[in-house]
């Protein structure tokens, strides 16, 4: 398919959805199909563009584009700006497209996570098969849970600002596509047919709620069962890292115990990388909340602990909550090991049936 037309009939879905779904904060129309063109002219000059033509969404307007910069050398175009969380909203937030609040495609009275709210619900959708996040906190994987998509938080390069980017897929192969390109076309991680994992619910200090527990140890089980992981039985137990994120991005506070909290989960997650290659947890401690909000309570209790240390962090589809909604299981990789994660996932997509189901949104 030309990009021209891959790029218009994404478009087309976008325009009959985004009254409802309001994923966009910007669509691109006229810029988008002159960017396919382009990508088109390129491709019959004989220039090889690994990802020609494939749309994308991009959180963020000016810098999404520039965070986007190498997807757009390799052919992808952008489509539209996706929502994030609107001003003054709260931190347990979800997104504002430009027709009003974003919705979560499973059901139109909860949240799709945030703040990479719209990339989750787009690609969710199947208004675009890939969108960039970023994830401060569980910004890409929280969304990607609760949303029935894949989610990839990268290595922070940056430990200091918590930041990392990432991408919202359909599957692991799309989000292996992007990281290839991301990477610098890095080789593959070589790894023995079924790497160690250990399970961990609750990380030690969270309190998730059992039945979102019992369908992700269920998700684990069954990539043990088809070979995909091998269980280990160690566990693991990591200081709450409530106090360090938030100090640490709080202006004026004293770092000085955030810093002491940070130095032993450091300690204790490289003594389990020592001898294990992935560490497996539910993604949220809870399911999506209504647009009301959440209260109190910290959907980012299980995904923060990795920003703050920095390890890589991928959502997968685990199955379906009581409420209807989708579950996700979070894998963990040593720093760096991003490929690892990525193949784990295309086994667990193909060998266990992990993988992103069509919403009921038409």
């Amino acid at each position: 398919m030309h990009a021209v037309d891959a790029v218009a009939e994404s478009l087309e879905r976008i325009r009959h959805a985004e009254p409802e779904l309001c994923a966009f904060v910007e669509v691109w129309g006229e810029e988008a199909l002159r960017r396919a063109g382009e990508v088109d002219a390129r491709v019959a000059a004989g220039e090889r563009l690994p990802l020609a033509g494939v749309p994308i969404g991009v959180k963020g307007r000016r810098h999404g584009l520039r965070t986007a910069a190498p997807l757009i050398d390799a052919g992808c175009v952008p489509v539209g700006a996706t929502s994030v969380p609107g001003p003054g909203t709260p931190w347990q937030t979800w997104g504002l497209g430009a027709y009003g609040r974003t919705v979560n495609p499973w059901r139109a009275d909860r949240t799709p996570g945030g703040s990479s709210a719209g990339s989750a619900v787009a690609v969710a959708a199947g208004l675009v098969p890939l969108a960039t996040g970023s994830d401060g906190a569980g910004s890409v994987r929280i969304p990607a849970a609760w949303c029935g998509v894949v989610g990839l938080k990268t290595t922070n390069t940056d430990r200091t600002g918590l930041m990392a980017a990432g991408v919202l897929a359909r599957c692991a192969e799309d989000a292996a596509a992007y990281w290839r390109i991301m990477a610098g076309e890095q080789p593959s991680d070589s790894e023995a047919p079924a790497p160690t994992a250990v399970w961990a619910p609750d990380l030690g200090f969270a309190a998730p709620d059992p039945d979102l527990v019992a369908i992700a140890r269920t998700a684990t089980q069954h990539l043990a069962k088809t070979g995909v992981v091998r269980l280990a039985g160690a566990c693991l137990h990591l200081e709450d890292p409530a106090p360090a994120w938030l100090a640490l991005r709080t202006p004026g506070a004293d770092p000085t115990a955030a810093h002491r909290l940070r130095a032993e989960n450091d300690r204790r997650l490289d003594a389990l990388f020592a001898d294990a290659d992935l560490l497996l947890t539910p993604t949220t401690p809870n399911p999506p909340h209504s647009h009301d909000g959440p209260g109190d309570r910290y959907s980012t209790a299980l995904t923060w602990a990795f920003n703050l240390s920095g390890h890589p962090a991928l959502s997968l589809p685990a199955g379906f909550g009581a409420d209807g909604c989708p579950v996700g299981l979070q894998l963990v990789a040593a720093r760096g090991r991003e490929a690892l994660l990525l193949g784990v996932a295309r086994e667990a997509e193909g060998r266990a049936g992990l993988r992103v189901r069509p919403t009921p949104y038409k």
